[in-house]
């Protein structure tokens, strides 16, 4: 973008350049050379009128979009009024001034420029507009300056904020470069894959249908158990059979009851247990994982919470639908890994962001020293714990170029250490689930919930 803020000081200096010369030489000639410069900068000044003011309005065609998606920008710069054009520097926001009397062509804007934040790609369209590749024309005072361009880009939240303004007078001597203030927010959400319904076993539910159960003898669909017949049951839930071997008694069928439950997730966004390689971040997986079983839990009904736990402490306090579904999604969005000294260990998580007796299913790739002592002791609180790990070592060994046998043995003695914690964890009854993000992760919950046995169930006040 041209900036010509220096054409009023070239015309002084060609002028006093002309003097100085034309004096020293003592050629009048060379004197009168200076006078159509001089003219003209003095009519410029004696004819300079008030810049307008100006203001931006910008609009998104969606401001929450999946990777990928493609979002029209559209800028609209209006100028109105007029504003001193005296004033140096630049203005920030929206610039004001004394109404302009005028009503003949005014002042005219010769550039826009829109700031377009790190991390989004310009598809189509022009982030710059510049009126002086074309015939140099006045706008009127209320003039309007469009523009729209197509951008897209991946997980993340981006802040539109700053427009490049140049205007210029009449005369086109003085010129003014404006930052305008246009406000915008972009929110990019993470990929969203859906997941078949998989089956928690928390400690406590709560007391509305769901798909979870309860172990409650009640009205439901798996079979529970048998009593002896009273008042007010359903002839269809007699048992027959059984109730024919005894003389005078009916046995009835129990039923499981199938209720829903507070879910928390815990993502671990600390950036020690974040690996990075060519490929990209562990961390990312972590954050589909979470945005996959937050979807699935919330359409099941159950009233789920999200706490993020790395740079700070971010956190999604437990809600029900679609709204709850948006905020999380906005803060997976948001969310980077990081590093802070007072959070480098998980003693410091505030567990009791959960209500009591809640499934707590933990993300991250419990490579920590202390992770293993602190799911532990969540469960002896009497939480209900599943842990989804991210695999870091099949992850970090995929991309390392090195010797064959060195990268085997050493994988191999991680790969021991990581089995050994696992160990430790299910003997405590914690359901670890080991992902190597290769895979789906729809087939790795599915295949691992199947061959673990569901965690004991601790006794704890409440429904159960």
């Amino acid at each position: 973008m041209p900036r010509n803020d220096g054409r009023s000081a070239a015309l002084l200096a060609l002028i006093f350049g002309l003097l100085i010369f034309g004096l020293a030489t003592l050629k009048g000639g060379i004197i009168a050379l200076a006078i159509p410069p001089a003219v003209y900068l003095a009519a410029a000044l004696l004819g300079r009128r008030n810049m307008p003011r100006v203001s931006a309005v910008r609009t998104l065609s969606s401001g929450h979009v999946a990777p990928g998606q493609e979002v029209t920008v559209t800028l609209v710069v209006t100028t109105s009024g007029d504003q001193g054009i005296g004033n140096s520097g630049q203005g920030s926001g929206m610039t004001h001034g004394t109404p302009n009397r005028r009503g003949d062509a005014g002042t005219g804007v010769i550039g826009v420029q829109d700031m377009i934040p790190d991390g989004l790609e310009l598809t189509s369209g022009d982030a710059d507009l510049l009126t002086l590749r074309q015939p140099l024309t006045l706008l009127p005072d209320d003039g309007v300056v469009s523009l729209s361009y197509t951008i897209r880009g991946t997980r993340g939240e981006f802040a539109f904020r700053d427009v490049v303004v140049s205007l210029h007078d009449e005369s086109g001597v003085f010129l003014r470069v404006i930052i305008v203030t246009a406000p915008a927010t972009l929110l990019i959400r993470p990929n969203l894959r859906k997941l078949r319904p998989i089956v928690l076993h928390p400690p406590r539910t709560r007391g509305f249908a769901g798909p979870i159960p309860a172990r409650q003898s009640g009205s439901g669909v798996d079979f529970f158990g048998m009593r002896q017949y009273q008042l007010g049951d359903r002839l269809r839930w007699i048992n027959w059979r059984v109730s024919a071997r005894h003389e005078r008694r009916l046995y009835t069928n129990e039923f499981e009851q199938e209720r829903i439950a507070d879910i928390g997730i815990i993502l671990d966004a600390r950036a020690q247990t974040d690996v990075r390689t060519p490929a990209g971040s562990l961390y990312d997986h972590s954050i589909q994982a979470a945005t996959a079983l937050s979807d699935m839990l919330l359409d099941q009904g159950n009233r789920v919470g999200l706490l993020i736990y790395g740079r700070g402490r971010e956190g999604v306090f437990p809600g029900y639908g679609n709204g709850q579904r948006e905020r999380i999604f906005r803060a997976l969005g948001r969310t980077a890994s990081g590093h802070n000294y007072a959070l480098e260990s998980l003693n410091h998580l505030p567990v009791r962001f959960f209500p009591s007796g809640s499934e707590i299913i933990f993300i991250g790739s419990l490579t920590g020293v202390d992770d293993i002592s602190v799911l532990t002791r969540m469960r002896a609180n009497g939480y209900g714990v599943m842990a989804l790990s991210p695999n870091p070592i099949a992850f970090e060994a995929a991309s390392v170029q090195a010797d064959a046998r060195a990268v085997s043995y050493a994988r191999r003695i991680a790969e021991v250490e990581r089995r050994l914690a696992t160990v430790e964890l299910r003997r405590v009854g914690i359901q670890v689930i080991d992902w190597v993000v290769d895979r789906p992760l729809d087939q790795t919950l599915h295949e691992s919930l199947t061959r673990q046995p569901a965690q004991s169930r601790p006794l704890v006040g409440g429904a159960r």
